[in-house]
């Protein structure tokens, strides 16, 4: 069996705060405020690989409710979430996702944030895409408030006999 997930977070800019994307630290006088790290991408790809399954959202099974979750690593979220999907019989295939905000470019960054993904998913980076586009100076994102992300994942149960 194959199952497609899509998903899609945002999180607000704040000064005092670490950008992290796709799992890695880039360089920026502002980061992303949220209850965890606000990693954009690694929770869009997490409600995406939790969607294809039927599993509810990052919120469900991460709640920014409880003090364990309060400043954690979000490789450690999607770490979580794949072995929710294992647990279910099934196995990434691929991810494809695009972050969006207008600075810093993060082009110089993809290939690090694409290995460091494939890492935490247990497959190739050939397997990972990551875009970066702008919003073009249109709304939150294109005044520079925040940063959203959207990812698509396709997951497979052995049975399918999809090569990993």
């Amino acid at each position: 069996m194959i199952r497609i997930g899509f998903g899609y977070d945002v999180h607000r800019f704040a000064d005092g705060h670490p950008l992290v994307l796709g799992g890695i630290r880039i360089p920026s006088e502002r980061g992303l405020l949220g209850h965890s790290d606000a990693d954009v991408l690694l929770h869009a790809i997490c409600d995406a690989l939790l969607g294809a399954l039927a599993l509810g959202d990052i919120g469900m099974h991460f709640p920014d409710t409880d003090p364990a979750w309060k400043d954690a690593d979000s490789a450690k979220l999607l770490a979580g979430v794949v072995s929710i999907v294992a647990e279910k019989g099934f196995y990434v295939v691929n991810v494809d996702s695009t972050v969006v905000l207008e600075r810093p470019r993060l082009r110089a960054h993809v290939d690090a944030m694409r290995g460091r993904i494939a890492e935490i998913l247990g497959i190739d980076s050939s397997q990972v895409s990551v875009k970066a586009t702008t919003s073009e100076g249109m709304g939150f994102v294109g005044t520079g408030e925040g940063a959203a992300a959207y990812a698509t994942c396709l997951v497979a149960s052995d049975s399918i006999g999809v090569s990993r």
